[in-house]
């Protein structure tokens, strides 16, 4: 009964330092100007209307995110 409960705590303090670490990235992103406007991106702009579509930048992150937890994924 006790090794659940420590599996359970182990994984909450994983998700923990995982929201953490995207915060972190989040406010980072402030400071890369590049971010949000790669080419690919699609903005369209209207009169009273504009659509925003980070397209590339979404690509660019997911390639990322994918290298890292393979790398840190293999045992």
């Amino acid at each position: 009964m006790t090794e659940g409960i420590q599996h359970i705590g182990r994984l909450l303090m994983i998700i923990g330092l995982v929201v953490a670490l995207i915060g972190a990235l989040v406010m980072l992103s402030v400071k890369i100007p590049w971010i949000g406007k790669l080419p690919g991106d699609i903005l369209i702009q209207k009169k009273n209307f504009t659509f925003y579509f980070p397209l590339a930048t979404s690509i660019l992150i997911s390639i990322l995110l994918t290298i890292l937890f393979w790398l840190f994924g293999r045992r």
